[in-house]
């Protein structure tokens, strides 16, 4: 039947794709690996080192988990194959919804592993702290921050990532003026590098009476969470400590004690914050490991040999830098003004779907280096 013939013909067109997936993730280099590993975690002695074993058994399973997609993504592959040889032999269009919906499910899975193989920077399968901060503005800005914040603590949900918050500085009568959240999970950095920047708002606000059309702006900062194997020495003295009360989204979560951190690193006057645990000291450590995460993600992007060399106060984030637009009125529209990738379906992007802006941000990368 011509129905099954076409999408047969279309199924086989993707096939070196899959092939080339599997050099590109270099799968004989995984399992080999992992081999190694498991050779390794079976030699005595291995839980003395009970770190090290830890990171041993991490890299096993992630490497375990790449091999697993593709091997499923192939299998699905052959299935499906299967399936439409059979319809078409049977006359059965009844299968045919089935085997539409494995071809698209193919080509969604083959772009998702695609994509990952582009993640190759330092940190990219790091964990990524997301740092909120609302323009001015007033109300109308820090609810648009709250609006982001909700946004992609939805997208990290819906791809099985943990949200942790650490910080959390209410609006004056809504939304935030700052937050910061955890992203944990393989390759959360990777993806969400390109979410940094400025985000422009346009719609009319439920704030104004008036019923006027308002530009709002908030920015995200996005950066790796650094392991604990990587040191970094800062001096006692270059560093501002400041405690306050706690309080989370909406008055939450009010803590009676100032257990609350917020530092400051003077040369740079670059400042964090955690409220997130319940003890002063708890706070520090994860406030202090932020600012080390924020200061190698300096020192990475502006190629410096060294913390030392950072100087003054980092402005890389500014109002009139935009990276996307968010239109609500007179029509709706996202579009993002790096690649100009766009959507009319703004609902969607406010609900966490962020995938189509992040995967033409990946392309234009690795395209960038092509070109170079």
């Amino acid at each position: 039947m011509l129905q099954f013939e076409e999408l047969k013909l279309s199924l086989e067109a993707i096939r070196p794709e899959i092939d080339d997936l599997k050099s590109a993730l270099g799968l004989d280099s995984m399992k080999s690996e992992i081999e190694q590993l498991e050779n390794r975690a079976a030699e005595p002695g291995f839980w003395d080192d009970m770190e090290n074993s830890q990171k041993i058994l991490q890299r096993t399973s992630n490497l375990k988990d790449k091999v697993e997609q593709y091997e499923k993504l192939d299998m699905r592959y052959e299935d499906t194959i299967a399936l439409i040889e059979l319809a078409n032999e049977e006359e059965d269009l009844s299968l045919l919804d089935e085997a539409l919906s494995e071809f698209e499910t193919i080509k969604t899975d083959l772009e998702r592993q695609r994509l990952s193989t582009l993640l190759t920077g330092e940190y990219d399968v790091n964990n990524a702290i997301l740092t909120f901060h609302a323009g001015s503005g007033g109300t109308e800005a820090q609810d648009w921050a709250e609006m982001l914040y909700r946004m992609y603590s939805r997208w990290a949900a819906a791809h099985g990532f943990n949200v942790k918050e650490i910080d959390y500085l209410d609006g004056d009568e809504a939304g935030l003026k700052s937050a910061v959240l955890l992203i944990e999970g393989e390759n959360a950095y990777g993806y969400l590098k390109s979410e940094a920047g400025v985000h422009r708002l346009v719609r009319v606000s439920p704030f104004d009476s008036a019923g006027r059309r308002h530009t709002s702006f908030s920015s995200l900062e996005v950066m790796p969470e650094i392991n604990d194997d990587i040191k970094v020495d800062i001096p006692a003295d270059e560093i501002k400590m400041d405690v306050y009360r706690a309080s989370g989204a909406g008055g939450q979560k009010v803590n009676k004690t100032s257990s609350a951190v917020r530092l400051t690193h003077i040369p740079t006057g670059i400042v964090v914050a955690s409220q997130v645990e319940r003890s002063q000291y708890q706070n520090r450590d994860v406030a202090m490991k932020m600012l080390i995460s924020k200061l190698m993600e300096i020192k990475e992007r502006e190629h410096l040999d060294k913390i030392e060399d950072i100087k003054g106060v980092q402005k890389e984030i500014t109002w009139g830098s935009q990276i996307r637009s968010y239109v609500f009125m007179p029509y709706t529209l996202v579009k993002d003004h790096r690649t100009n990738f766009e959507t009319g379906n703004i609902n969607a992007v406010m609900d966490g779907d962020l995938d189509g802006f992040i995967n033409a941000y990946l392309k234009s990368l690795s395209l960038g280096e092509l070109e170079g």
